[in-house]
């Protein structure tokens, strides 16, 4: 008996440890701390304060409900008030709408002939109707305000800019009464005259745009001109470095172009569009006060090559002249660092043939090897190498230039390179203040003869005959004073001014000298050379006035 009640005991013991364990808290001795008149001392006051805190709690619970009841109701009526206040804004913002958008109207009767303002009719649909109708109306309004503000705006920038425009420095000189207008009056009553002003405008704007389109007319014919001029230009180019070609028998020369021009080729918009451009620049210089630029043909034109050659531009390279005659290209703008004395007079030998025979070239005489004759004012002094003046007489061969060397020096072994050497002297005639270059002595007169040849040197072709008028007073007895021009066909050699056309035998091997020593004659064949050296002698005689002479 005693057994199982223990057993009971430990039982019941044991479920309240574990309710004990179970309700403990996590931290600290107690879940609430309690004041000191609420802890229990026994078990009995425990119950009893227990008691008293579930009547408590169920006090504070129904107060509990009863307040969340009253915040539910609180709400609902705020939610009223809230609907209310909205749709009196509604109806606060169409009569703020009105009253901004509609002035006041005052209290007097209307005048006489005005219509009587119409009644507003009741709006025949529902309330959210009439709402959502209020609204679009609403939004409407406020849009085309926010229009009508933005087009105020404009109207005020574009008389602000009609003012500016007025004022501006280029008008200065514009006395037109309208001008003055706009200047003095108000920006904000500009507008009120801008239809009298168009319409007065009108015709004037007619006649200015017709002139801008002549104008631009004009402007496209030039530019197509000079488009013309550029590309033309631009051939000729190409056509310098082609004829450059030199002939065979110069080694690694052989065939090559002396001159090479690279540079891009523009296509026909992008040409238009910046020749366009060079012509606006040179108007836009011939307004402008104190404008250095050049508005001359020539000027224009390489500012129309220049132009047309952007961005790259043109690169030009020439053949550098040296003793092994090696294919050694070197830019024109690097020639007077690079090159010699005597390569850059080389060089330049060289380019005055390439151009003149594109001269001949474009004047049509391609089929015909003659481009001119140059004569060189002391050449040896410069470039007395052998290799050198060979090369010069080279290419003037190919070229189809004849060149005629001068020099006062007396040096044997460049003189050794050409056939034919003449001696020439300087003679005067103070008299007429006249100065002659005759034949002094034929220092190497070795032309070599064609053996198919009928014995005739020299051909004139053309003949050019100029007499001076006689002053008053002067002796009539000296007729002999006048110019005379020959240019001579082929021939071998050449000689300075001052010697007679020579005949058969006068410039073959063993000539002897001309018998009038103030004429020259030049009958020797393109691309022969001759050099003269002039040795001075004592004035001639005043019988000797006139000069002949034959080219």
């Amino acid at each position: 008996m005693l057994e199982t009640r223990a057993d009971s005991a430990s039982e019941q013991l044991g479920r309240l440890r574990g309710e004990a364990e179970r309700l403990a808290p996590e931290e600290g001795e107690a879940h609430t701390p309690l004041p000191d008149k609420l802890v229990p001392a026994d078990a009995e006051q425990a119950q009893t304060l227990l008691r008293t805190a579930s009547t408590e709690l169920a006090a504070r619970t129904e107060a509990l409900d009863a307040a969340r009841a009253a915040h539910t109701a609180l709400g609902h009526d705020h939610r009223t008030a809230e609907e209310a206040a909205a749709a009196f804004e509604e109806t606060t913002a169409l009569l703020r709408d009105l009253l901004r958008d509609n002035p006041a109207r005052e209290n007097t009767e209307p005048e006489p002939g005005t219509p009587a303002p119409e009644e507003p009719e009741p709006f025949a649909g529902t309330l959210t109707e009439a709402r959502t109708a209020a609204a679009e109306a609403r939004r409407s309004l406020r849009g085309c305000a926010a229009d009508l503000a933005a087009a105020e705006a404009a109207v005020r920038e574009a008389s602000d800019i009609l003012v500016r425009h007025a004022n501006s420095t280029r008008y200065e000189q514009v006395r037109t009464p309208a001008r003055q207008q706009i200047r003095e009056l108000p920006a904000a009553a500009l507008p009120e005259h801008a239809a009298r002003w168009a319409e007065a405008f009108a015709p004037r704007l007619r006649v200015l745009t017709d002139e801008l389109e002549q104008l631009e007319r004009n402007r496209d014919s030039i530019v197509d001109r000079l488009r013309g001029l550029v590309e033309s230009s631009l051939a000729t180019l190409r056509a310098a470095q082609r004829l450059s070609r030199l002939p065979e028998g110069l080694g690694e020369w052989s065939g090559q172009e002396f001159l090479r021009i690279r540079f891009e080729e523009p296509d026909h918009a992008s040409l238009t569009e910046r020749l366009g451009e060079v012509i606006d620049e040179a108007t836009r210089a011939a307004v402008r006060k104190n404008a250095d630029l050049r508005r001359d043909g020539m000027s224009l034109l390489l500012r129309g090559v220049e132009a047309a050659l952007r961005p790259r531009g043109i690169a030009v390279e020439i053949l550098k002249p040296d003793a092994v005659l090696r294919a050694e290209r070197v830019p024109v703008g690097q020639m007077g660092d690079v090159f010699s004395g005597g390569q850059l007079l080389t060089a330049a030998i060289a380019l005055y043939c390439t151009m003149a025979a594109l001269r001949s070239n474009d004047r049509g005489h391609d089929r015909r090897r003659h481009a001119g004759t140059l004569f060189l004012d002391n050449p040896i002094g410069r470039a007395n190498a052998t290799y050198l003046l060979e090369l010069q007489r080279a290419v003037a061969d190919a070229l189809g230039v004849q060149l005629l060397y001068t020099t006062g020096l007396f040096d044997t072994t460049a003189l050794s390179e050409f056939p034919l050497v003449i001696r020439l002297r300087n003679d005067a005639d103070l008299r007429a203040g006249l100065k002659y270059i005759s034949v002094e002595e034929h220092l190497r007169p070795g032309l070599p003869e064609e053996p198919d040849a009928e014995g005739v040197h020299a051909q004139i072709q053309a003949t050019r005959f100029f007499e001076r008028p006689q002053e008053a007073g002067q002796d009539r007895a000296e007729p002999g004073a006048g110019r005379q021009e020959r240019e001579a066909g082929p021939q071998e050699g050449a000689a300075g001014p001052g010697e007679r056309g020579a005949g058969p035998g006068e410039t073959g091997p063993g000539g002897g000298e001309p018998p009038a020593p103030r004429r020259a004659a030049s009958g020797a064949r393109p691309a022969s050379q001759a050099a003269a050296a002039s040795v001075p002698r004592p004035a001639a005689p005043e019988a000797e006035r006139g000069e002949r002479p034959v080219s």
